[in-house]
């Protein structure tokens, strides 16, 4: 922990980058090599002395709770088609092209993000909108995924109302939309690890509708251009653009 290694890690721990993705990332592309658990005692030792690195930490630190499953009064979708008939290759991240869609919602139900993260490269789109009117987002999910179209094979979306016309989606993209299960959130797990991460930007305290989509598109390159463990310490962002230069070559 040089003072040359302190300011790259608080440079990137300020981007919000994890301790680990810092750690797969200085052995990847340099030989400068520190521990993640030498990052965490930094960052406590930083908070004892009352610095605010831990903030950028998701979840801020805390533990994990997992959520009750309480069932709601949400209706039945008009003509939705169950995860149990979309390919087994989703299953098996066998390809590029399969989504995963969601709303992260602001305080009071004013505003909301569209959440749209690719499994294989963990690639992720997103805006603002004013409501979670089914009208709204599926206006929204055409538009952020028609640049990505030659990437694009299915959608899975859970079982809110806000993907209603999921038929005009699959008509203006020539792609199926399938839903997950009641409940079963982790059938759209990585969508949902996504929004924890968007969450460290925006808190549920948050009021969407005074974020603009221009405030998104920085949020999102941080995103997109962080290395991931799960990905080899690759990013998002170069494994989407190697993908789409590949098909249109």
């Amino acid at each position: 922990m040089t003072p040359e290694m302190i300011v790259l890690i608080t440079q990137k721990l300020n981007e919000k980058w994890s301790p680990e993705q810092i750690t797969g990332w200085l052995r990847k592309e340099s030989e400068r090599s520190v521990s993640h658990e030498c990052i965490y005692l930094y960052i406590w030792e930083d908070k004892k002395a009352g610095g605010e690195l831990y903030l950028h930490l998701r979840r801020h630190g805390k533990k994990y709770h997992k959520r009750s499953h309480c069932k709601t009064n949400r209706g039945q979708i008009k003509n939705r088609v169950s995860i149990e008939e979309r390919p087994q290759i989703v299953d098996e991240k066998g390809r590029i092209g399969d989504w995963e869609i969601d709303t992260v919602i602001g305080k009071g139900h004013r505003g909301a993000l569209v959440t749209i993260v690719e499994r294989v490269t963990q690639f992720t789109v997103s805006t603002q909108v004013a409501g979670k009117t089914a009208q709204a987002v599926t206006a929204a999910t055409i538009e952020l995924l028609r640049p990505y179209r030659s990437a694009l094979h299915t959608i899975t979306a859970d079982n809110g109302k806000e993907f209603a016309y999921h038929e005009q989606i699959t008509e203006a993209l020539n792609v199926p939309v399938y839903f997950a299960h009641p409940y079963h959130s982790w059938e759209r797990g990585l969508n949902e690890n996504t929004n924890g991460l968007l969450r460290q930007y925006w808190p549920k305290s948050t009021d969407f509708k005074a974020v603009t989509a221009a405030q998104v598109i920085p949020v999102l390159e941080q995103l997109n251009n962080r290395p991931r463990k799960t990905l080899g310490f690759e990013t998002p962002a170069k494994l989407m653009q190697d993908h789409l230069a590949a098909k249109a070559a």
